[in-house]
């Protein structure tokens, strides 16, 4: 399969999620091999930082990478657009430390790709690599794995005593063998938008957390129910966790053909597993 990048620029503005800074985001073509990769055009010399897993340094609440004193925050839902949608080299200009939100999910993002669309390029991907036997990471009741399979699929679990969230399991096959972007993740997976817990909510905000969170980009739910109402799926929350799993292992690459299974897992758990899966040779 050949390698494609995006066939116009994409620019959105919006609020970091934990910072509450506005930042802006010009999502433009990159060359063939170059990957995906963050340039923070608003310091000198503007610095890049790939999107790799050896570039993060910070995992609570949200993925970051960096790279010496310079990070960017949240990427989680950028990267699964573009690797939902087949971008394989992107340079994403940015003029601050955080991805905007945008409506908590990655929707806008996979609009916009198809919107522009994208094109192909001179060199091909490496063929994938299939997973032989299993790599697990776990915590305590919380694991993430990665399993042999026939397809590249995500199932995820979550658990929460609030009744309007409760045990939640979906799975999702990505169309890993096509060369155009996968209608499934835009329509089953990218519409998830973060959700939080509203006893949560004023800790976290003391702790320097959540500034740029509200009613508009995330679900909160509470214990009679959700204070933002409707969703978009019944079981909108482990959906968005399967786009924050299918984010974090983006930054591999290239997906291997496996059967990604998560349960009450985190950034954090995502990260190790993407680093087994690397230190084994993929």
């Amino acid at each position: 399969m050949q390698q494609h990048t995006l066939a116009a620029e994409i620019v959105h503005t919006g609020v970091g999620l934990h910072s509450g800074i506005t930042t802006q985001v010009h999502i433009k073509s990159a060359a063939p091999g170059s990957g995906r990769y963050f340039v923070r055009v608003d310091l000198p010399d503007a610095p890049i930082i790939p999107a790799q897993v050896a570039a993060v340094n910070h995992t609570v609440l949200s993925t970051q990478l960096g790279k010496g004193e310079v990070h960017i925050r949240t990427v989680e839902h950028l990267l699964a657009a573009l690797a939902g949608m087949g971008v394989d080299n992107a340079r994403i200009e940015i003029d601050g430390s955080e991805v905007p939100l945008l409506d908590g999910s990655a929707l806008l993002w996979t609009e916009s790709i198809g919107q522009v669309g994208l094109v192909a390029q001179s060199a091909s991907n490496e063929p994938i690599k299939a997973i032989s036997e299993p790599i697990w990471v776990r915590d305590k009741d919380a694991f993430v794995c990665a399993m042999p399979g026939s397809e590249t699929r995500f199932t995820y679990g979550i658990d929460f005593d609030l009744p309007a969230i409760g045990n939640q399991w979906y799975s999702w096959t990505m169309n890993a063998n096509s060369n155009n972007p996968d209608a499934s993740f835009v329509k089953e997976i990218a519409p998830a938008r973060t959700f939080g817990l509203l006893h949560q909510i004023e800790y976290l905000r003391s702790t320097g957390l959540i500034k740029g969170g509200n009613l508009d980009n995330a679900l909160v739910c509470g214990p009679e129910g959700w204070l933002n109402p409707p969703l978009r799926f019944a079981n909108e929350p482990v959906r968005h966790k399967i786009l924050d799993l299918v984010g974090d292992l983006s930054l591999l690459g290239k997906f291997p053909q496996a059967h990604f299974l998560a349960y009450k897992a985190s950034h954090n758990l995502h990260i190790q597993l993407a680093q087994k899966i690397l230190d084994l040779g993929f």
